[in-house]
């Protein structure tokens, strides 16, 4: 699992330089815990969601109609309600 983490971290790095952008990788520890502790705080404000799988997109709505996109292979499914379910 380390293995295929760090795998993805330098990928993601990688991709990241290409565009000449940088990103700060966490993967243990108390910069870890930072990044979850900040992550279930911005969540935790969100006034509203759309999930849209077929997008492969998460659309988080903040006080005053603020947006954040999350673009995952995976989130929206995982996310997403049975067809006929009351949400």
């Amino acid at each position: 699992m380390t293995q295929e983490r760090d795998e993805a971290v330098d990928r993601v790095i990688g991709l990241e330089e290409e565009v000449e952008a940088s990103g700060v990788a966490s993967v243990e520890g108390d910069a870890l815990a930072h990044a979850r502790a900040t992550l279930h705080a911005w969540v935790d404000q969100m006034i509203g969601v759309v999930v849209s799988p077929g997008l492969g997109r998460v659309t988080v709505i903040h006080e005053g109609g603020r947006r954040s996109t999350i673009t995952s292979a995976t989130l929206p499914f995982v996310m997403s309600l049975p067809v006929g379910a009351k949400g």
